[in-house]
């Protein structure tokens, strides 16, 4: 088993700040802005040669309504799933009303409890901590996880904490536990993407089966990139909920302006794309914007137009004639019809996320792309470029996730966009591809006998120079003569 470790405290004391040197990565929001975090954030995290999971939460003051209570439910369920609750307070700003209410719900848990002061870089870091032993808490340990100062101690108490459960930091992993680790590091990431309050949270809690993440009428609820793994008929997945992703024109905030950048980040980590459309609103601006951005990463794609309940005949015939004109540039796209609140065509996303993952990555040898390169080559030739033909003479795969198709020939890299298209849609009937974009690479082949043409052009020039000389000699003395 992995410990897991569950950050909780006020907003704005450093949860994330923490989460983020634990783990050693940028993946949770940093930011002066109060409120920011609000969904549950796992990290992975190494302490010697243990694993353990850190959880980051949201602030909560104690009595919170409104979507900040939907955020107490987050850290109310990571305090249950921890096995051991990471109190942080803030040593410069004392202790306050909404710590002992917090601190309150932290004890009646039950759990094993680190109280941490941090910031003690900016408070004395000898009687500030001092402040907090009426929490009830325990020792008050300062810390400073932005200059890393006191984080490393206070680890060591984690695991002497944790000890009765997890004997050793230095014990090596079982058998089981190394498996289950690279089971989830081959997981298929999946990134739910798309405009604000279309849906997403919706989607992501239907597909895991829980209410995992917050779900408010509200645009801009989900601020950061949550990865939510989870695992369906032996298969582990990473399920990644997105910021909804506006115009930049309507993007004013700093903090949106983050979490629009993890957004676009997960969509470059993930291996399949889901971009969720209202069904209602039918196909905007924004949504082709955001399917060319995915398509310029080469993620594979899948379209859902949610809330398909709630239409009428007549509207969902109008989605499909708009469907058909607006996406032809991404017509490989599989489209699903989905209701993400009831759970209508949800379960079947999972079959199509399966045959997308394994088109993207499936190998190709470089016998049976000839083949089909010169099947395509017989039924429509390639034009005459600059007078002379384009001779394309074999192909071999150049990558994955997309698939890469390197294109060999004299004249290649000229062969016409068009031309590059046809030999895009062999390839994928050919290779029966689902879900997936292609991308050609065209390499010029060198021809080996360059160089000896040259010297022969250079010979053949000096050649023609004597005999323009031999008839200037001869013409002069028939003047002469003359």
């Amino acid at each position: 088993m992995i410990p897991i470790i569950a950050l909780v405290g006020r907003p704005n004391v450093g949860k994330s700040t923490l989460f983020n040197r634990l783990t050693r990565t940028r993946d949770a929001i940093v930011s002066d802005f109060s409120g920011l975090t609000r969904d549950r954030q796992y990290g992975r995290a190494m302490y010697g040669q243990l694993p353990f999971i850190v959880i980051d939460t949201g602030g909560i003051e104690g009595q919170e309504t409104g979507i900040e209570a939907l955020a107490l439910k987050q850290t109310e369920q990571a305090i249950a799933e921890a096995d051991c609750v990471v109190f942080i307070v803030d040593a410069k700003g004392g202790i306050t009303s909404g710590d002992q209410l917090l601190a309150h719900k932290v004890r009646i848990s039950q759990k094993p409890v680190i109280l941490l002061a941090n910031k003690i870089d900016k408070a004395n870091a000898e009687v500030a901590p001092a402040e907090f032993f009426q929490l009830a808490l325990g020792d008050p340990l300062g810390i400073s996880a932005a200059h890393n100062r006191g984080v490393n101690g206070f680890l060591e108490h984690l695991f002497e904490t944790l000890a009765v459960a997890y004997p050793s930091p230095e014990s090596e992993l079982s058998a089981e536990e190394q498996q289950e680790l690279h089971a989830r590091d081959l997981s298929i990431r999946i990134a739910i993407i798309g405009k604000p309050n279309v849906g997403k949270s919706t989607l992501v809690n239907r597909m895991l089966g829980e209410e995992r993440v917050i779900v408010y009428d509200q645009p801009g609820t989900t601020r950061d990139s949550i990865y939510v793994p989870m695992e369906r008929h032996g298969q582990h997945y990473t399920l990644i909920d997105t910021a909804g992703i506006r115009r930049k024109s309507r993007t004013h905030e700093t903090i949106e302006k983050f979490s629009i950048i993890k957004s676009l980040q997960a969509i470059d980590e993930a291996n399949v794309v889901i971009i969720v459309i209202d069904g209602k609103e039918n196909v905007t601006d924004q949504d082709l914007h955001l399917l060319g951005y995915a398509l310029e990463s080469g993620r594979s794609l899948m379209i859902a137009i949610n809330k398909w309940d709630d239409m009428d005949h007549e509207a969902r015939l109008h989605v499909k004639a708009e469907l058909a004109r607006k996406l032809v540039f991404v017509s490989f796209a599989k489209i699903h019809y989905i209701s993400a609140l009831h759970g209508t065509g949800v379960g079947l996303l999972f079959d199509t996320i399966d045959r997308v993952y394994e088109s993207a990555t499936r190998k190709h040898s470089t016998n049976h792309l000839t083949r089909i390169l010169m099947k395509a080559l017989e039924d429509h030739a390639p034009p005459h470029v600059g007078g002379r033909r384009i001779k394309l003479k074999y192909a071999h795969s150049g990558g994955h996730n997309p698939p890469i198709i390197v294109i060999h020939g004299n004249q290649a890299e000229s062969l016409p966009k068009d031309y590059q298209r046809y030999l895009m849609s062999v390839f994928r009937k050919e290779l029966k591809l689902e879900g997936t974009p292609i991308r050609l690479e065209m390499k010029t082949t060198d021809n080996p006998f360059k160089e000896v043409r040259n010297v022969l052009t250079e010979g053949q020039a000096r050649s023609r120079q004597r005999v323009i000389g031999r008839a200037k000699e001869q013409k002069k003395r028939r003047q002469q003569k003359r």
